[in-house]
């Protein structure tokens, strides 16, 4: 007999059963919606609060809810020659996770798996599919870039109850992506990634996920290596948002209405708020945060409180000024995940079967329309 869980998607409550791994419906996989808690997949186990003793039975080393012993990256920081950007942005790449239904008569969610695709910066239109790696069968919700809008990473699903990996694939100067390569990397199904942001050289990438029992981890990984070197809160709330400073060394993430802090890389030991240096902004009340990148010279970070694009000093922090108040659809999300391309100018975020580019020099925004890539859920978008 299949467990049953009860998920809300989109204000709606489902009910999913949860089958074995080789469980198909009409040809396609069984799969918790995107999103769904640990429940859907099961009892998990617990993370020990010391963060060192060893892994729960059956979690695959690397994954986001385990603690590893030891650090095997022994240099998280990012110091390789940055790609630099060369002007506006000409493509970005929307990566959405399997879109799933609910049958008639049925209990439950059938998932059909989706593809990224490259898209043209201007128009929107569909440049290219994103071929996917041996072994990865499905886009996944994630995905970051570099600043010279030619190298992305991505998340992908490789199966039910199966671990989502990463890839990287560089785009030619027509937009045409190359030869899918995986990160040797693996995140256990039923915690996904919450951010990822990939550093300036594209060495690093960085991600963020849930601690089981509560709080957050961030993570850096070697992307030749799969080496790591983790950080963890047990009592911050989840991270929602990464990005990587010019300089490699720093990283500032979000957590939700709780703010912006920056990681020091170098710091010693594991504690992430020990490491990270909080950005005072001013103000009371709740700001939802989901996005946050650096400005180019690294003295600034780009930030959307609720709907709003703000810019701070990531030193100190002090009175914000506003960039941009963005056209968003209704029934957008109260704060956007957007994406800074490598000039500081030019944001993106999407919202249904539409992306939205946002000049920060002058406000405007435009609609650009996803077409097939944006069917089913948002997909997230980067540049």
């Amino acid at each position: 007999m299949a467990a049953r869980s009860r998920v809300t998607v989109a204000g709606l409550v489902l009910v999913v059963s949860v089958a074995g791994c080789g469980d198909q419906v009409a040809g396609r996989d069984r799969l918790p919606p995107a999103g769904a808690p640990a429940t859907s997949a099961g009892p998990m186990p617990t993370v020990p609060a010391d963060h060192v003793s060893a892994r729960p039975g059956g979690l695959r080393a690397g994954s986001l809810e385990t603690a590893p012993p030891e650090t095997s990256l022994a240099t998280p920081m990012a110091t390789g020659t940055p790609r630099p950007a060369t002007g506006p942005p000409r493509f970005f790449v929307a990566a959405p996770p399997p879109s799933g239904h609910l049958p008639e008569g049925s209990e439950t969610v059938v998932q059909t798996p989706a593809r990224a695709a490259v898209h043209d910066a201007e128009t929107g239109a569909v440049v290219a599919e994103v071929p996917l790696p041996p072994g990865v069968r499905s886009s996944w919700h994630q995905v970051a870039a570099t600043p010279d809008n030619r190298t992305f990473v991505l998340a992908g699903w490789t199966g039910p109850r199966t671990p989502l990996r990463f890839f990287s694939v560089t785009l030619d100067g027509d937009g045409r992506p190359g030869r899918p390569v995986l990160v040797p990397v693996e995140i256990d199904a039923g915690h996904t990634p919450s951010a990822v942001a990939l550093s300036a050289d594209a060495t690093r990438l960085a991600f963020a996920g849930p601690l089981l029992g509560g709080g957050g981890q961030v993570g850096v990984v070697d992307l030749a290596t799969g080496r790591r070197r983790d950080w963890w809160s047990v009592e911050h709330p989840l991270v929602t948002g990464l990005a990587w400073a010019p300089d490699g060394r720093r990283l500032a993430w979000t957590a939700g209405p709780q703010g912006i802090g920056v990681l020091d890389l170098a710091r010693p030991g594991t504690d992430l708020m020990a490491a990270t240096a909080l950005v005072p902004l001013p103000g009371e009340g709740l700001r939802l945060m989901e996005s946050v990148a650096f400005t180019p010279d690294g003295r600034d970070l780009v930030y959307a409180a609720g709907n709003v694009v703000e810019r701070v000093p990531a030193a100190g922090g002090g009175e914000p000024r506003v960039l941009a108040r963005p056209e968003v659809p209704a029934g957008a999300s109260l704060s956007l995940r957007f994406s800074l391309d490598g000039s500081g100018r030019h944001l993106i975020f999407a919202h249904g079967a539409e992306a939205f580019r946002v000049d920060l020099a002058d406000g405007s925004t435009t609609p650009l329309p996803l077409g097939r890539s944006g069917a089913g859920e948002t997909p997230r978008v980067a540049w």
